[in-house]
């Protein structure tokens, strides 16, 4: 396992490569120049454009040169050095104020919608064809028929607003788990449908089979049979479904964020890309990269441990 790992690494250099030269070519050369967005006035002159260009670097060659503007593109994302935002704020320190506001929010989020999920469509498979079957089915559809954005606006509205029930905005005198306890209910409440029908599958095809019958026979309890047999053998599907996600935990949700004005990454993403920062557009897209590649290495790791049958070696 570990030259797997070794060797899997040694894969990541290419395609983060990639994505780096991607977004440089999108935001600086194919985008529209950037000085412009750091102006703080109307009808610049040439010679505040050119200070600004200059400042930024944009005077340099593009690509076929040693100190070029790809170069230092590449060098700002290896040291973790991003420069600065259109406000002046280095993009590093607005990530380290942004990401713990994202995980106070998203990590709850993440394991109340697994644990729930995999609970409820475990059942569902279970007592597949009744009436408990075709409830959780109908709930789970009709959920997902909603836009995010109506769960949004009903929680405000009804659940904070009417009954007075959580925090409608952030507040800085309140505590993260005050001002995150609507929008994680909401993201746990929105999450489950499409999670149930994909595990409730999972589960199906797994539940048939001879081990679970012969488990019966043996008079294990269902409970052991459904949450110790019948789930450890649907583990490799739920561990890439939710391991896929986790890249998303560190930059946070966006809608999420943005309407209850949670400081968190999501927002800072959103309000970047409404104010055209490209920079911190940038950023967010590698490390996202980055999020992505290191978990997709880490759910194929997970399926050794959760299936003996595979091997790296």
């Amino acid at each position: 396992m570990p030259a797997y790992i070794i060797r899997r690494l040694l894969y990541m250099i290419p395609i983060v490569f990639g994505v780096l030269l991607l977004t440089f070519l999108l935001f600086n050369v194919v985008g529209a120049d950037q000085a412009v967005y750091r102006l703080a006035g109307n009808n610049p002159t040439p010679e505040i454009l050119d200070d600004i260009r200059h400042e930024l670097g944009y005077d340099k060659p593009l690509i076929f040169s040693i100190d070029s503007q790809f170069v230092t593109h590449v060098k700002k994302a290896v040291t973790f050095n991003f420069g600065k935002a259109l406000d002046k704020e280095p993009i590093i320190d607005k990530l380290k104020n942004g990401v713990p506001y994202s995980l106070a929010l998203t990590v709850p989020m993440f394991f109340g919608i697994v644990v729930t999920s995999v609970s409820l469509a475990i059942l569902a498979a279970f007592y597949r064809g009744t009436w408990f079957d075709r409830i959780i089915l109908l709930i789970c559809v009709a959920g997902m028929s909603f836009p995010y954005l109506s769960y949004i606006i009903f929680g405000q509205y009804f659940i904070a607003y009417k009954y007075d029930l959580f925090q409608i905005y952030f507040s800085p005198q309140r505590s993260i788990w005050s001002n995150a306890a609507l929008p994680i209910l909401i993201g746990i409440v929105v999450g489950i449908g499409g999670n149930v029908r994909f595990y409730r599958t999972v589960m199906l095809d797994e539940i048939n089979s001879g081990y679970i019958r012969t488990a019966f026979a043996k008079g294990l309890s269902t409970r052991v049979v459904l949450f110790k047999h019948l789930l450890k053998n649907a583990m490799i599907p739920i561990i890439t479904n939710t391991v896929l996600t986790l890249p998303y935990l560190c930059l946070g949700s966006l809608l999420l964020e943005s309407f209850f004005g949670i400081p968190g990454i999501g927002g800072i993403t959103l309000d970047a890309i409404e104010s055209r920062d490209f920079s911190v557009i940038s950023t967010m897209t590698f490390i996202f990269s980055i999020l992505f590649v290191i978990f997709n290495l880490i759910s194929d790791v997970c399926y050794a441990f959760a299936d003996p049958r595979i091997s790296f070696d």
